[in-house]
């Protein structure tokens, strides 16, 4: 299946949503040694650090509060968000006493995400746009009558930089219809950028899990889709991935 076949229908008058959660608890073990004084969130790349550049791209697309998530070095990065946040509002999710993953951080957050559908991005997910705003894309594809949750990938072969083995599989409309198998390979790889509604955020186990239990609970009800960017996408998951992704940038 390839990208043209998917079908989401994009509604003009989408509303990008208020809030985004901004993920930087992470420990950056494969970062290292960048990441034994600074958390990866600060480790810059094409001249400014990761977490700046998710910044740009919620002022654009007119977010304006960030709820960020922090537990390794975080009063360094807590020092930098309240210097750079540039207009957004910035409340953190303090997890200092317990890294509690990507599940566990939606679960402590969701009393400060609202009642909502909001964004949910990956510190380290460096993305730039095609032809459309990737966030506002987002927006105009959600139907809250179908969805719970509605994740920004790219496929397999535009995956720069990427190591796995791809994520998803979707059908000809978008919906997502499975995780990849075991030593199979999956079409669609998920690029850290979702739009989620907190309904989803239930009936969760205390302490750290992954966001994985909400998707496949999504999945399992027909309502998890993905949606296709058309730009790039980087994984800048080790020190070498930094070059290769600034040297393709600088190409234009």
């Amino acid at each position: 299946m390839t990208a043209r076949t998917l079908a989401i229908r994009p509604d003009p008058g989408g509303v990008v949503p208020d809030t985004a959660m901004v993920m930087a608890a992470g420990l950056g073990k494969r970062m290292r040694p960048l990441t034994a004084t600074r958390p990866k969130p600060l480790v810059p790349v094409a001249g400014k650090p990761l977490i700046d550049h998710v910044f740009d791209h919620l002022r654009s697309a007119g977010v304006r509060r960030a709820v960020v998530n922090v537990h390794y070095l975080a009063d360094a990065l807590e020092a930098h968000l309240h210097a750079r946040a540039g207009g957004i509002e910035v409340t953190v999710s303090d997890e200092r006493a317990q890294l509690l993953e990507t599940g566990g951080g939606l679960v402590k957050a969701k009393p400060l995400l609202g009642d909502a559908p909001f964004l949910c991005i990956n510190s380290d997910s460096l993305w730039v746009d095609g032809p459309t705003d990737a966030i506002r894309a987002l927006a105009r594809a959600w139907d809250d009558a179908r969805m719970d949750v509605l994740l920004l990938m790219v496929p397999f072969a535009r995956a720069h930089g990427y190591r796995g083995r791809g994520d998803f599989h979707l059908d000809a409309l978008g919906r997502i219809t499975g995780r990849r198998r075991p030593g199979r390979l999956a079409p669609f790889v998920f690029i850290g950028v979702q739009m989620i509604h907190p309904r989803l955020i239930v009936d969760a186990p205390e302490g750290p899990f992954s966001t994985n239990l909400f998707w496949e609970r999504a999945i399992a009800a027909g309502r998890a889709w993905g949606l296709v960017h058309t730009g790039l996408w980087f994984e800048v998951g080790d020190p070498a991935a930094i070059g290769q992704t600034e040297a393709i940038l600088a190409d234009g």
